[in-house]
Parts: C-alpha cells; sequence; structure tokens
C-alpha cells in the first residue's frame, strides 16, 4: 500500500475529538511508514496484529512499538482508534481478501480494456470487512473513468476507489533490483520520497547522462541524496571544473577529480598532470565566498 492512499489517516473522527490514554505506532503490510492510533488499553505487545479505523475502512496493521503515554508524546492530529487485536477470523478474512483482490485484479483490466482506457493497472486491495476497494494505476494523463466505474459497481457491489499514482509510487510498489544489485530503496526501506535534484549528481562530479542516474522510475536516483552533503563539504574551496589555474608557472585547466582520492587532472595543449589536491592548487588563489542576502 502506497503513502499517498493513507494521506488523511489521521483524521478526527467524525463525532468529534476524543482522548486516548495511549499511543501506538502501527505499521501496514506493504508500507515501511509507521502510523500513530490512540487506545485507553496497555495490553498490546510488538508483533501483535490489530484491527484499525482508517480513512479507508477497517485494515489489519501490526503494531511495531510498546504503547506510549499521551502526555509523553508530541501528537499534533487526532488520532484514529485501534479497535480490537486482531483474531484468527480476521486474519483468515485478510488472507481471502488478497486472494480476491487478486481475481478482481483480473475483472478490472478486462473493464478498462473494454472502455478502451489509457490507463495501467497497479495493484487492487480490499478493506478488511470488504466494503471498500481500492484500484490503484498509473497514467500519462488524466483519465475519465466514470463509465469504469459504473462497470465495476456492478461487478464488485461494494464501494470502488480508483487511485492515480506517479511512477515513483509505482516503482516502490512492483520492487525490483537496482543498478547496485540490491533491492530497490523505495521497496526496501524508504517510507517517504525525498526530492532529488541534478544538482546532487554535480556535486559528487558524476557524467550527466540521465539514463544512468536514472532508477526504475525514470526520475532521478534516490541514492544520490544520501551522500549529498558531505560531497558538498568535500568540494568547498576546490575548483569547478574546466576552471583555468596556475600551476608552476604555466596555465592549466581543471578538467577532473576525484573526490575520494583527492586527485585532480589538469590539462594544457601540451600535457595532462595527475597531482594530488594539495600539489595540484597550491598556486591557486582561493575565491570568496559569496555572501547569503
Amino acid at each position: 500500500m502506497s503513502d499517498t492512499n493513507r494521506d488523511s489517516l489521521q483524521a478526527g473522527l467524525a463525532s468529534g475529538i476524543t482522548e486516548y490514554k495511549f499511543a501506538i505506532s502501527i505499521r501496514f503490510k506493504g508500507n515501511k511508514k509507521a502510523y500513530t492510533f490512540g487506545t485507553n488499553h496497555e495490553g498490546y505487545a510488538y508483533g501483535d496484529f490489530v484491527v484499525v479505523e482508517t480513512i479507508r475502512g477497517l485494515e489489519l496493521g501490526e503494531v511495531i512499538s510498546d504503547p506510549r503515554l499521551m502526555s509523553e508524546v508530541r501528537i499534533v492530529t487526532e488520532l484514529k482508534p485501534i479497535l480490537r487485536k486482531a483474531s484468527k477470523e480476521d486474519r483468515d478474512q485478510y488472507e481471502r481478501n488478497k486472494m480476491l483482490a487478486k481475481e478482481a485484479m483480473v475483472r478490472c483490466d478486462e473493464s478498462i480494456k473494454k472502455c478502451n482506457l489509457q490507463m495501467n493497472l497497479i495493484s487492487a486491495e480490499y478493506t478488511l470487512d470488504r466494503s471498500k476497494i481500492i484500484f490503484v494505476y498509473v497514467a500519462d494523463e488524466r483519465v475519465d473513468f466514470r463509465d469504469l466505474l459504473k462497470e465495476l459497481a456492478s461487478v464488485f457491489k461494494c464501494r470502488i476507489e480508483l487511485r492515480q499514482i506517479g511512477p515513483r509510487d509505482k516503482a516502490k510498489i512492483v520492487g525490483g533490483l537496482g543498478v547496485c544489485g540490491m533491492e530497490t530503496c523505495c521497496s526496501r526501506y524508504l517510507a517517504e520520497f525525498d526530492v532529488v535534484s541534478i544538482n546532487m549528481a554535480k556535486n559528487q562530479l558524476l557524467a550527466l547522462n540521465i539514463q544512468k542516474l536514472s532508477g526504475q522510475c525514470g526520475k532521478l536516483m534516490c541514492c544520490l541524496k544520501y551522500e549529498d552533503a558531505n560531497y558538498k563539504e568535500m568540494r568547498k574551496g576546490l575548483p569547478k571544473l574546466n576552471e583555468q589555474l596556475d600551476y608552476n608557472g604555466k596555465r592549466y585547466r581543471v578538467t577532473s577529480m576525484n573526490l575520494l582520492t583527492k586527485t585532480a587532472k589538469l590539462e594544457s595543449r601540451e600535457e595532462s598532470l595527475f597531482l594530488k589536491f594539495d600539489e595540484a592548487f597550491k598556486d591557486r588563489k582561493p575565491v570568496p565566498e559569496k555572501e547569503e542576502n
């Protein structure tokens, strides 16, 4: 389940604000993000499965924290309640729902083709009580699915939700292996997506080949963000690429730098030199940093 499916997970209860004695963190299968729910009972333990009320309906979640006193937790939104500890019937129902969701995927895909819509179905999921089914899809443009909704409602006899997601959310759901040979970060542990910019690749002095810098989602790889702060620190005081400088009385151009080995390549018309930073930039006058407004 993608994070976008639960953007309003902790909206207030219709009956008004309800105060709880304890707060407990819950995680849903297929989602690395933790959500906080309220309860007045402390008999829940790490690893328990519970039935909770979310904005989507009834769902099965896993307890990933001990009960914490509300007075010790900083909560700025109204919490949804933990209804009960999941029974064997609840667990069995959850497993049946997964099988039925696979069948629903096939039926929905048939209806999409019948309605001739340009959308790709990614997943289907029932709420625990099967009062609602959520279909997740990707599409290049906005889709008019009114006829599809009528078709699906006649088939499934329950509430239907069609949710469009972006390519990064799709990659998170589908999963796969990255260029590093490990499972993609988004499907393995990332709870939320950070902003990744081309400047992060420039900070690491990487070749700006968008295909090589992109992940399975077609967007810039999330891992460019991880060491960005370290590379920014390492680049402080260093010249920019293609900057001209003097070395031993001759004029050279900085054509490449390796921040990890601290070596630079200086080129002139006559020769190329590979030197340590301390040696290569010994005659360079430091450029004062621009003052921030």
